[in-house]
């Protein structure tokens, strides 16, 4: 592999993993529709250890006031006390679903991982889940007025993010939207959500480099690679957060469906 295409594969893991276009359909259909060398698992994981570092320095303040409110609150015997706190242990509830998902049928996501016509069948189903939350967008909650329901359904949301395609915050903020969350705060809240989800990912994928007898490719490489994914994974969630202040996240739903789509149609003529 060379470095172009590491810095390639970086911007597109650090670029699609904050915008609702689904990263895990771009790491499968990309790379088989480019004919790129396909990345070895240490590559694979400097790219998410990337994006962990983007989304931790760009929420480092949001991050540190909700563990201290969580921390103030259980020193306090009020662990719901704070907007903060409350926040806090809704972020690790809303995570369970696709933790147990995950775990139970992990054989089962691998198996459909192999298909690049599910990556492009579930981009598909993206674009019709953005259009709906589009559609349906009506409230002005934010974190204040959050509650558990609320925290259990963008939970499920989430889950369904397993699915090679099937974009983690696109279908996280389009479950806000559908819970009455104005749309600035339903994308910040799945961005939040996703901080476990991608330092879970992380850190497998560190321990994936650590375990690892044979490096495939170059030092710059790898490098390359993983200062690709932080930069282009920072500015993508500045972006998105400008953007959905005054914004439809139709053009990205017209984008899906246009990647999923156009691949499904190429794979029936090629």
């Amino acid at each position: 592999m060379s470095i172009i295409e590491a810095i390639f594969l970086g911007i597109l893991q650090g670029a699609t993993e904050f915008l609702p276009v689904s990263s895990s359909g771009h790491l499968v259909l990309v790379p088989a529709f480019f004919d790129i060398t396909a990345p070895d698992l240490t590559l694979i994981g400097l790219v998410h250890l990337g994006t962990l570092v983007a989304v931790l320095i760009y929420f480092r303040r949001d991050l540190w006031d909700i563990v201290v409110g969580v921390l103030q609150g259980l020193a306090q015997r009020q662990p719901l006390g704070t907007t903060n706190a409350r926040l806090g242990w809704f972020i690790v509830v809303g995570c369970i679903p696709a933790a147990l998902a995950g775990f139970l049928l992990q054989d089962f996501f691998d198996s459909v991982f192999s298909h690049p016509n599910w990556a492009a069948f579930f981009l598909l189903v993206t674009a019709v889940l953005l259009v709906v939350g589009e559609r349906m967008i009506s409230g002005k909650k934010t974190f204040d007025t959050m509650n558990w329901l609320d925290t259990i359904v963008i939970g499920l949301f989430q889950m369904t993010a397993l699915f090679p395609g099937w974009s983690r915050s696109g279908s996280t903020i389009v479950g806000g939207l559908l819970r009455g969350f104005d749309r600035p705060t339903a994308a910040r809240y799945s961005f939040l959500l996703g901080v476990p989800v991608i330092l879970g990912a992380g850190l497998l994928s560190l321990l994936d480099i650590v375990t690892a007898e044979v490096m495939a490719f170059s030092t710059a490489v790898y490098l390359s690679a993983f200062l690709a994914a932080a930069i282009s994974g920072y500015l993508c969630i500045a972006f998105l957060l400008n953007w959905v202040r005054s914004h439809s996240l139709y053009i990205f739903a017209v984008y899906t469906a246009v990647l999923g789509g156009g691949y499904l149609l190429y794979s029936l003529l090629a």
